[in-house]
Parts: C-alpha cells; structure tokens; sequence
C-alpha cells in the first residue's frame, strides 16, 4: 500500500519536457500585417498521414479554445510550403476556418498539384520554387517547369508563378495570372495578365481569345479597349519597340524575332 502511494505520487510530480514539443511541427496561426497566416508543417517535419492528422486534430481544439486575436472576415493566407494538399484537405481546413469566421483568401505553397488543387477550388495562389517558399522572390530565372491549371480562374482568383502558365480554360474578368515566364490561356482571357514578372522581355501572353483587362509582359503596361471585333481567332502580345503590340498568334514566330538592342520583338523585313 504504501509502495503504491510512493509510485504515484512520483508520477504526478514528473515534469513534462516541454523540449520534446517542436513548435515547427504544429500548425500555427499568427497575425502578420492586416491578414492572418496559416502555418503547416514541412513535409520533412510530419513525415506520415497519421502525424498530419492528429497534429491538425490538436490544432482545431487550440483554435476554438484560444482567445481570438482576430476579426471576423479576416483574410486568411495559408502558407502550406512542401505539403501536398489535395481538394478534400483543402475543403477541411476552410470548414475548420469557417467555424470562427475566417476564410482562406491564398495559398503559398511550393508544390505544384497544391497550386492546381487550389486553384480549382477558388482561391488565389502562389507557387514558389521548394527553397523559396517563404522567401521574397529571386530576380534571376528560375528555370522552373510550367504551371498547367485546368479551370476557369474565377473573379478575385490570383495566380503567381515562377514559370509559365498554362490555363485550359478562362480568365474571368477581376482574376490574374502572374508568371515570371509566358502566360497562355486556351480560352477566353478577360482578367488580368502580368508575364515576365521578373523582366524578362522576351515573354509573351497568348490566348485563344483574347479581351484583357490590362497585359503586363515585364515592365511595360498596355490596357485594351473594348473589343468590337466578331473575329476569334488567338492572338499574342509581346514587346515591341513601340511598347506592347497584339498580334495574330499563326506564324508569329515565322514573322518576328526578338533584337536586344531595340529591346522587344521585331518584324523581319
């Protein structure tokens, strides 16, 4: 009896090693400017499913007990760096979001089937090479494969990446597509598209059909006017000397070449 009570009495005065806990490890929620950011784990960090599951079991109870540091409709941008996030994880973690009024506005991630996963669902995205993930932007190339989106991007949708990007599908007016390489979109584009991000001139945007709101190919800036034209056919624009020029797509490369030192694209003579 007595032994018994010895043993016991050594258990619940046992310290917990709180060295043992690796916040890395953990999701994390924290305010950073006017949005909030939602932290996940390296992959290296949770290396199997069951890990995953219970550390975002552990961080829904944490998120509904703590004291709220926000307010309601606070964007949300979930920065999910190496973790590969398909559609139903995604959907998980904005219900999770929901139940204390929060909503996922971007996605920052470093794997390429979470930026197509994301951007099928909706939300504003930005594909990062591995290393750079939470990191400013390189101005150098990146060398990165393209980016292929099978969606229409719809209205508020941002994409960022630091390649080309290629969209089966439309551009809706109020969506963007930002890539430091080409943008091609094989279907109506009427949202806004930045390529050459970095400032590379040499880029060039194509569509199908194409009724932009504003094109951007490095550092120059062109706004449409309202098309009248009952013609569909693809066009591409590009930078010319005179700024940026649209072009019927068919033999475009037959036609022009790029020239250093006019800075832009040129019609052979």
């Amino acid at each position: 009896m007595t032994s018994d009570s010895t043993e016991q009495s050594s258990v619940s005065t046992t310290p917990l090693d709180l060295s043992l806990v690796d916040p890395n490890a953990q999701v994390r929620l924290k305010s950073e400017d006017k949005e909030l950011q939602l932290i996940l784990p390296k992959s290296e960090q949770l290396p199997s499913s069951g890990d995953w599951s219970e550390v975002w079991q552990e961080f829904k109870q944490r998120l509904k007990a703590e004291d709220r540091f926000w307010q309601a409709g606070t964007p949300v941008r979930v920065l999910a760096r190496d973790r590969l996030l398909d559609s139903r994880q995604l959907q998980a973690i904005a219900e999770t979001l929901a139940e204390v009024e929060l909503k996922i506005e971007q996605v920052t991630t470093s794997r390429r089937q979470t930026a197509v996963a994301a951007a099928t669902a909706g939300y504003s995205v930005e594909q990062k090479s591995p290393d750079r993930a939470l990191e400013p932007e390189s101005t150098s190339e990146s060398g990165e494969p393209p980016l292929y989106l099978k969606t229409t991007l719809r209205s508020g949708t941002e994409v960022r990446h630091p390649g080309t990007i290629v969209i089966f599908g439309d551009m809706n007016p109020g969506s963007s597509a930002i890539a430091s390489g080409d943008i091609i979109v094989l279907g109506r584009l009427r949202g806004i598209a930045h390529a050459g991000a970095q400032g590379n001139r040499t880029c060039q945007i194509l569509a199908l059909r194409m009724e932009a709101t504003q094109l951007r190919i490095a550092d120059a800036l062109a706004r449409m006017p309202p098309s009248t034209s009952q013609d569909t056919y693809p066009e591409i624009a590009y930078i010319a000397p005179s700024g940026i020029c649209l072009s019927k797509a068919i033999d475009f490369f037959r036609t022009h070449v790029f020239t250093e030192a006019m800075g832009g694209w040129c019609e052979e003579s």
